[in-house]
């Protein structure tokens, strides 16, 4: 029990002396500082003064005194600012909540042109049956079958379409419109395409989103020596533009969620 519960508690004493409670303020932490103004006015008024609350403020939220000094409203407490200040450091610690979307509930569709925009061929692949990165990034390999291996004969002249389509076709969002990648058909050389996603509609369109989508097209020389250069894997991701690394699927899902679910 605390000890301004204790204090009080004792119905059959008298109230303690007001020098008492004056110093036994002083000893107080902030939380039972506050628990104690709340008991009554008289303890409001003693337990609410600036000399209690601004020792607190300059150890705990040094930049609370520079505040306090140019608040437009004179009669801003010091307790008031040390509240606002709690809840402003416990906010920057909340984890955000949990993605209204999964994987489960969307549809990636990839469609690859040539410079004449015909489509050259088209991945349909649902983000169930799609194997999750051991980290839980948000990137994903999607291999093509040896029988629908896709032959291309110049990687600078591709463009690439992708969109996530919300299961029943109730939404859609397009990652990649006809973006343009850069390559070579060097052994082993992959095709990169990269396009940076927008900013949400509750966000500014001026600072971007922060987020960028990724697509390779794994390459390999089918028939050997001489052969056509084929598509036999699509991998897509999300990356950050701040860190240029994968970001987690459930940021993902919550930066998706603001294009294919209703507010």
């Amino acid at each position: 029990m605390s000890m301004a519960a204790t204090m009080c508690c004792r119905s059959n004493s008298s109230p303690p002396p007001w020098h008492v409670v004056v110093l036994l303020a002083g000893h107080l932490d902030p939380e039972t500082l506050a628990m104690a103004s709340c008991v009554c006015k008289s303890w409001f008024l003693c337990m609410s003064s600036d000399h209690l609350w601004k020792p607190i403020c300059n150890s705990q939220f040094p930049s609370l005194s520079s505040l306090q000094v140019h608040a437009a409203d004179s009669a801003v407490s010091y307790r008031h600012l040390y509240a606002l200040a709690r809840i402003s450091a416990r906010r920057r610690l909340q984890k955000p909540p949990k993605p209204r979307l999964s994987l489960a509930n969307l549809i990636f569709t990839i469609d690859v042109h040539n410079e004449d925009d015909s489509c050259i061929f088209n991945v349909v692949k649902p983000g169930a049956e799609l194997n999750t990165d051991a980290d839980g990034v948000f990137r994903f390999d999607i291999d093509v079958d040896d029988e629908n291996l896709w032959a291309v004969e110049d990687l600078d002249v591709l463009k690439i379409t992708w969109n996530m389509v919300l299961e029943g076709f109730k939404g859609m969002f397009t990652m990649m419109d006809y973006c343009k990648g850069k390559g070579s058909f060097l052994p082993r050389t992959d095709g990169w395409f990269s396009a940076e996603l927008p900013s949400p509609g509750c966000c500014s369109s001026l600072s971007g989103s922060g987020f960028a989508a990724d697509l390779r097209l794994g390459l390999r020389r089918k028939g050997g020596k001489g052969g056509k250069m084929t598509v036999a894997m699509v991998g897509v991701g999300v990356l950050s533009v701040v860190s240029w690394r994968y970001v987690s699927i459930e940021d993902s899902m919550r930066y998706l969620e603001h294009f294919l679910l209703p507010l």
